[in-house]
């Protein structure tokens, strides 16, 4: 049986060894083999792809996805815009 902090550790490095993740802002906790992401990504994409990197990680029973995309401040436009 695979306990929580091998499913975390687990979690990280696959996080961590995905090309298409920057998970220096995501954290990651489990309980009963559910896996919460928080923190934050630059884009949807990168959101996306972190949920996806973690279902695939053996002993994953489920995933809540709180990660918060925060867009580089390029395209921000004030209100009137």
């Amino acid at each position: 049986m695979t306990t929580d902090s091998d499913i975390k550790r687990d979690v990280e490095s696959e996080l961590k060894w995905d090309p298409d993740i920057d998970a220096s802002d995501i954290g990651v906790a489990v309980k009963n083999g559910v896996v919460t992401l928080s923190g934050f990504v630059r884009s949807f994409t990168q959101k996306y792809e972190a949920e996806k990197a973690t279902k695939r990680v053996k002993g994953v029973l489920g995933v809540a996805n709180d990660i918060e995309v925060r867009l580089p401040s390029l395209h921000e436009k004030p209100d009137p815009e």
